[in-house]
């Protein structure tokens, strides 16, 4: 790994922080997010479920759910999310500089920190420039693994290049786009290939 993963996710989880702390009111809170079935309150309770996770916590609450992944993660969410989006927000705000997690390849929590800050801010037209160094380590890890998401899978025989940063995997039919769109399209997010172009974009839309 090129960079030091903990220090970035904190800085990600305090922007992400600063920006929802300007949403206009309560209702906002309710906007579908990028992950189906769950808004951007949920999604923020998410994080906070698992940024307070640890791997011993994780194997004994995904026994509690009679080891079905989805009970899990809306447990988690329920145990995380308050009565109000102040209180998720909060909540969430408390785990800014945790080290806890699941267990899993540590680049892992630098997606779900990235991938999960835009599954909130697209929909909610807020932007962030990410560290370089930090979208080019994500895309490194997502190339080869299948972890969850399956990435690896979904980007074979297929040529990825970023236009905005050196960076580039596999060999195939063309995908050419920022390298955000690029790591948020290997973890499934079909809502960014509208910013890619390329032969190969359309067999990713279809995975």
């Amino acid at each position: 790994m090129s960079i030091d993963i903990w220090p970035v996710v904190h800085a990600e989880r305090a922007a992400l922080t600063a920006d929802l702390k300007t949403l206009p009111d309560a209702a906002a809170w309710q906007t579908p997010s990028l992950c189906a079935g769950w808004t951007v309150q949920d999604v923020l309770a998410h994080m906070t479920a698992t940024a307070s996770t640890t791997p011993i916590s994780f194997v004994t609450g995904l026994a509690k759910a009679g080891f079905s992944f989805n009970r899990f993660l809306d447990a988690g969410i329920a145990r995380t999310k308050g009565t109000n989006p102040q209180e998720t927000l909060d909540n969430f705000e408390a785990q800014q500089n945790s080290t806890s997690s699941p267990p899993g390849p540590k680049p892992s929590w630098l997606g779900e920190v990235i991938v999960h800050a835009e599954d909130i801010r697209h929909p909610l037209g807020l932007q962030r420039d990410y560290p370089t160094e930090a979208l080019v380590t994500l895309a490194d890890f997502y190339k080869g693994s299948n972890t969850l998401i399956g990435a690896k899978n979904r980007i074979a025989g297929l040529a990825l290049r970023a236009t905005d940063t050196t960076w580039s995997h596999g060999a195939g039919q063309a995908v050419e786009g920022p390298i955000l769109a690029l790591v948020m399209a290997m973890a499934g997010r079909t809502a960014y290939l509208d910013q890619l172009t390329g032969p190969g974009v359309e067999q990713l839309r279809s995975r």
